[in-house]
């Protein structure tokens, strides 16, 4: 483990990459017709595809350069599914999809994973023939070495923050991948003016940080988009991140205020395996 020195070292520099980085000329691609059918599939939840607005799908696996013909990995998806909805359908007919779910034993999470088999894996004509593993402290083959094109990751490193393994998944979405491979970030971004909580239990994640345990892992930082952002995201809720939809943590208590503010502040990065 590096010493704080060392670590305050990489996050400073981590800092200044994120101030001179510039969104990734390739982002500028054309979409894929495919993909946006895959989003137009009028067998998405309706309470998912609501959200598009908000998530910008589209966008977002344009920029982390998604393809049809790619073996891509999504970690932790989530009961609802939403980015395999888009995945499974698309790499279906060309592609290769590797879904790592919590590994067991987390009633909540095994819970999450139960709906979400039953969702994906009964109708492999629709979403592909998903390859099931799992991530969590001690299970971190998340797919076969040097395989993987694309690894993916939406809103769950705090997880693993405040799990104690980040280093380690990191290191796994490293050994998975092909040389060149691409693995992107989404997450709640904290404030730059307060230090990272270790735990992060209020479900945010400074961008800095996040980038120094992405080099750590070996990756370099190819490109950072503010798709995302949410200026209006204060980052001081009296329940975390859960505070704001979709989740309301707090119920109804000053609900209307909080969906006038809408979903997270969150960072989009996009980091390389070296070649």
């Amino acid at each position: 483990m590096p010493t704080r020195p060392t670590l305050q070292l990489i996050f400073s520099a981590a800092l200044a990459i994120v101030l001179t980085c510039v969104s990734d000329p390739s982002s500028a691609e054309r979409v894929d017709p495919a993909l946006g059918a895959a989003l137009a599939d009028p067998g998405r939840p309706a309470n998912a595809s609501a959200r598009d607005a908000v998530r910008h799908p589209l966008e977002e696996l344009t920029f982390f350069g998604l393809q049809s013909n790619q073996t891509v990995v999504e970690l932790w998806p989530g009961g609802g599914g939403y980015w395999t909805d888009i995945l499974g359908p698309y790499l279906a007919a060309h592609g290769r999809l590797y879904v790592a779910l919590p590994a067991r034993g987390n009633t909540e999470e095994d819970a999450g994973a139960v709906r979400w088999r039953a969702r994906y894996l009964g109708n492999p004509g629709h979403y592909g023939a998903i390859a099931e593993t799992a991530l969590g402290a001690d299970h971190f083959e998340i797919a076969p070495p040097g395989t993987a094109d694309l690894v993916v990751t939406f809103r769950n490193l705090h997880n693993w923050v405040a799990g104690g393994y980040a280093p380690q998944a990191l290191a796994a979405c490293f050994r998975a991948l092909k040389p060149g491979g691409i693995l992107g970030i989404e997450d709640h971004r904290a404030r730059n003016d307060r230090a990272q909580d270790p735990k992060a239990a209020d479900g945010y994640v400074r961008q800095d940080y996040t980038i120094a345990l992405a080099k750590q892992a070996g990756f370099e930082l190819v490109a950072s988009s503010e798709m995302n952002a949410n200026p209006r995201d204060t980052k001081d809720w009296p329940a975390g991140v859960w505070t704001l939809p979709p989740t309301f943590a707090l119920g109804d208590k000053d609900r209307a205020r909080y969906a006038a503010i809408g979903e997270a502040d969150n960072f989009v990065l996009k980091f390389r395996k070296p070649k």
